[in-house]
């Protein structure tokens, strides 16, 4: 299954510099062999053709000066390191030549000392500066185009570098003739436990918070319901109020409610607070609601013919749908952040397209930080191994993340691939990235059983393999393994030996990874199976797996976050939050154990939480396929 710094949920994370990037924002790839002119070998972003196009236009320098030639050369090449993007964009500018180290170094920075430490642009000013470059790439647009000099187009070494030298700091890097390394840091152990306490017996699949940054969030669950719900503070002993008699929406009447399908996704506009705008992503069947009206994903358009088609557990082809739908929340104050309630009629349709069988069709929405696009995940159709090739076909929008401006309606792809046999992934999404599916299944070359769709060579694909992920038997020798269940970066102070490790776990809930990245920003990640167990003055008591001390969390659907950046785990058995690891006995020797909340749970809470509780079924398995990742209170850049 393929899943962003993903897995059920694509992770949208907030944006940091330092992260290997190709000045045209795609990821860097691994070639084959070596290029002929510059000299960069394993992850580049150049391809043969951009290292012919760049030895052309080094020769059209026409320098005639050994020294400073090599050092003209090597910064032209720089356009193949795999930290371009950082290297010749400085304040969102786009550069000639990449940023040149000076002497100076952030005591944050993650370069290598060494690299940051010399003071590269004096040295190109003392090589080149009477040296004729032709259409040279120091000039600005006022130079003379006569002057070819670095003395005819600056007036000291010391102008020179105000305009192309610079500091590497915590979140960018600078050039010293050589591909840029990254600090290497020491390996820090693996937490010894994850706490959790358990505040709800309700089943959900998805989790919001409230855009006002209060304690309120959002949960939704899958046959079609969206409730506002208060979460309690750390340590108080309470449960989540809820109360499932009265949802914010009700929207049963439209979703198609069965083991794969439901409410897939709600996303609330970055501005809700102020137009109580939001979103919900559902499937629906055409053969009982009208506004199930899409046309099917398999068509001409993407050389498919729907006629030719089989039935899929015996519903026809296209027959139900992917909708997103906006909404607004009523209020009869000026303030939509105080609304309880939701008007059930949709404002808009802004996007419906049938799928051709019954699986693997995704459907988590979300917003990008401070971007205003709506993202969309589509799973690759169904079908076992992906049968009519989708998600490798570009004229298809199953197998991507959808990029959508939800006020002109352009619609932007990214390449994805859905759940398969032998390896659930987690990736880093960058723009145009193609994860290799179904030629690759996570690292593994995949061979498809029918490819009635034609099949995609692997030599036309540069793929981006994942970050880390698992095998389907390292889970659970009995069960296996069901899918990929993510994730957030931990970002609480709750847990201190946590923070900034990536959360995942699978479905069937028999492991919970952290996956920690090393040296930081460097996009190279290592899993420890992390032991979790349920604190004993937990509000409502966990019971225990069979034979186990795991706790019975049943199937984890998905996970949470608060606006205390608190993590929650959203399971059929119910609603789980990690706590200080002191609670479950765990050592944390970034924890300072005397602070620690210790709660004292109500009296009768369980009951109390009962009484607010209508009818809900808690047993639903919910294969939830909306894809992830992520990749990253790091990086993702759309």
């Amino acid at each position: 299954m393929k899943k962003f710094l993903f897995a059920s949920f694509l992770l949208i994370v907030n944006q940091v510099y330092s992260l290997p990037l190709c000045t045209d924002s795609r990821a860097p790839f691994t070639l084959n062999g070596t290029l002929d002119f510059c000299d960069y070998n394993g992850k580049t972003c150049c391809n043969s053709t951009d290292d012919n196009q760049l030895m052309k236009q080094f020769q059209a320098f026409s320098i005639s000066d050994s020294a400073c030639s090599s050092l003209v050369k090597s910064l032209l090449c720089a356009k193949c390191d795999q930290f371009s993007a950082q290297l010749f964009t400085v304040d969102s500018t786009p550069r000639t030549v990449p940023l040149l180290c000076n002497s100076t170094v952030s005591d944050n920075s993650t370069q290598s000392k060494v690299q940051t430490k010399n003071n590269y642009c004096s040295k190109v000013w003392d090589t080149c500066q009477n040296v004729s470059i032709t259409n040279s790439p120091f000039a600005t647009s006022s130079s003379s185009s006569n002057a070819t000099a670095l003395t005819d187009l600056w007036q000291s070494k010391t102008d020179f570098c105000n305009a192309f030298g610079g500091a590497s700091t915590d979140d960018s890097v600078c050039y010293d003739g050589v591909p840029v390394t990254l600090n290497s840091t020491e390996n820090s152990t693996a937490p010894h436990g994850l706490c959790l306490e358990k505040i709800d017996n309700g089943s959900y699949i998805n989790m919001v918070a409230h855009p006002d940054g209060s304690n309120r969030a959002f949960f939704s669950n899958q046959p079609g319901k969206i409730w506002l719900a208060t979460v309690p503070a750390q340590g108080s002993g309470k449960l989540l109020e809820i109360d499932e008699s009265s949802p914010f929406v009700d929207l049963t009447d439209e979703v198609h409610f069965d083991t794969e399908f439901g409410m897939m996704g709600m996303a609330f506009h970055p501005d809700f607070t102020q137009n109580g705008r939001f979103f919900v992503s559902f499937n629906c069947d055409k053969g009982k609601w009208p506004g199930c009206t899409g046309r099917c994903s398999c068509n001409s358009d993407v050389d498919c013919d729907p006629s030719k088609l089989p039935s899929d557990n015996g519903a026809e082809p296209c027959q139900y749908q992917t909708v997103v739908a906006e909404y607004t929340a009523n209020s009869t104050s000026t303030k939509p952040s105080e609304a309880t309630s939701a008007n059930p009629l949709e404002i808009r349709r802004i996007f419906t397209m049938g799928l051709p069988f019954t699986s693997h069709h995704a459907g988590q929405i979300l917003f990008g930080p401070g971007d205003g696009y709506l993202y969309l995940m589509m799973g690759d159709g169904g079908g076992t191994g992906d049968p009519y090739n989708f998600a490798q076909n570009k004229k298809s929008l199953l197998g991507k993340i959808m990029r959508l401006d939800i006020d002109n309606m352009p619609i932007t792809c990214f390449d994805l691939s859905n759940l398969q046999d032998t390896y659930e992934e987690v990736d880093v999404i960058t723009k145009g990235g193609n994860y290799g599916w179904r030629v690759y299944e996570g690292p593994y070359r995949y061979n498809p059983p029918t490819s009635p769709g034609g099949n995609t060579s692997v030599a036309s694909i540069n793929p981006i393999f994942p970050v880390t992920g698992y095998n389907h038997s390292e889970v659970n020798i009995v069960e296996g393994s069901a899918s990929i269940t993510g994730g957030y970066f931990y970002r609480s102070q709750t847990d201190p030996c946590m923070y900034g490790r990536y959360l995942f776990t699978d479905l069937y809930a028999g492991a919970i990874w952290a996956a920690t990245e090393n040296p930081e920003n460097s996009g190279n990640f290592t899993r420890n199976n992390v032991p979790f167990s349920c604190a004993g003055n937990s509000p409502i008591e966990c019971s225990s797996v069979a034979e186990s001390s795991l706790p019975a969390l049943g199937y984890i659907f998905s996970f949470g976050e608060d606006n205390n950046k608190d993590v929650f785990v959203l399971a059929s058995s119910g609603v789980y939050r990690v706590v200080s690891p002191s609670r479950c006995s765990y050592t944390c020797s970034k924890e300072n154990v005397t602070a620690a909340i210790t709660p004292t749970p109500s009296p009768g809470s369980p009951s109390q939480a009962s009484r607010l509780r209508g009818s809900h079924n808690k047993t639903t398995v919910l294969l939830f396929y909306s894809l992830l990742l992520l990749l990253l209170s790091q990086f993702l850049l759309i």
